[in-house]
């Protein structure tokens, strides 16, 4: 498994002059389920592409188990780091979900029925398995994202990051999420995701890191960031807590209250 840190990290666009971030220090254990939330612009996506090398410091160090990464390449980083990005137009090019599934681990060296393996393994958690010789476009939306999931699952790489995974799915799909989340957790696999769906990150992730402007402003478990205590600092990066927590708070039952403890309270 892999150790991820971050040290004095600061990017700023070779285009112009935006300072994306600002001497970010962030260490991340193996197995973590860590979400990064924030605002638009608040550097989530800049952090985690540095993860990978698909984006390299201005100045500051990014880390694997103690290695200082700057001199290995994306496809040697590519081993350990997964990335699904935001949106599945930018991953997807080949003409079937199978085909599109092999292209990672192929790469990684897999050949025979171990890469049909990885492949069948992953189709099978995202709720592919029917759809091997369909075109990745005769899928909808949410069929999309999923297969680009399942692109990265077939790698198994220690680290998984999800840029928005749940936005444009349906229920269905969320839950899928959720639980591939679970499954790589338990696996000892680390997973990190993007999100601004708070209620997915409060009943999903063990632990919030909020960026705003470049920074940490907040890093905790769900139940410390979504406090009542912290909803002002949310509010300043133009975040509203959860509907849980508002909901927990007035009830008393805290900022991630189970179904059970929200009935409860209301029946009191």
């Amino acid at each position: 498994m892999t150790d991820l840190r971050l040290e004095g990290l600061t990017y700023r666009y070779p285009a112009g002059s935006v300072m994306a971030l600002r001497e970010v220090d962030l260490a991340i254990g193996s197995g973590q389920r860590v979400a990064i939330i924030g605002q638009n612009g608040s550097g989530k996506s800049t952090l985690v592409r540095h993860l990978n090398g698909l984006l390299r410091p201005t100045s500051g160090r990014v880390r694997h188990d103690g290695e200082d990464v700057a001199h290995r390449t994306v496809a040697q980083l590519a081993r350990s780091v997964g990335l699904v990005f935001q949106d599945p137009e930018r991953q997807i090019f080949s003409g079937s979900v199978a085909a599109e599934v092999e292209f990672g681990p192929r790469n990684l060296g897999l050949r025979g029925a171990a890469l049909q393996d990885a492949v069948s393994e992953a189709l099978a958690r995202v709720g592919l398995e029917a759809a091997r010789r369909t075109n990745p476009y005769d899928l909808g939306q949410s069929g999309r994202k999923l297969l680009t999931l399942a692109s990265v699952l077939a790698m198994r790489t220690p680290v998984l990051v999800l840029d928005e995974p749940t936005t444009g799915q349906d229920r269905r799909g969320t839950e899928i999420v959720r639980r591939v989340v679970a499954t790589a957790s338990a696996e000892g696999r680390t997973v990190i995701a993007i999100s601004h769906d708070m209620e997915f990150v409060a009943s999903t992730f063990d632990r919030v890191v909020v960026l705003g402007e470049g920074r940490v402003v907040l890093d905790g478990t769900p139940a410390e960031v979504f406090a009542e205590g912290a909803w002002e600092m949310l509010r300043a990066t133009n975040l509203e807590p959860p509907l849980p927590a508002l909901i927990g708070a007035r009830l008393g039952v805290g900022a991630t209250p189970t179904i059970e403890a929200l009935v409860g309270a209301l029946r009191a």
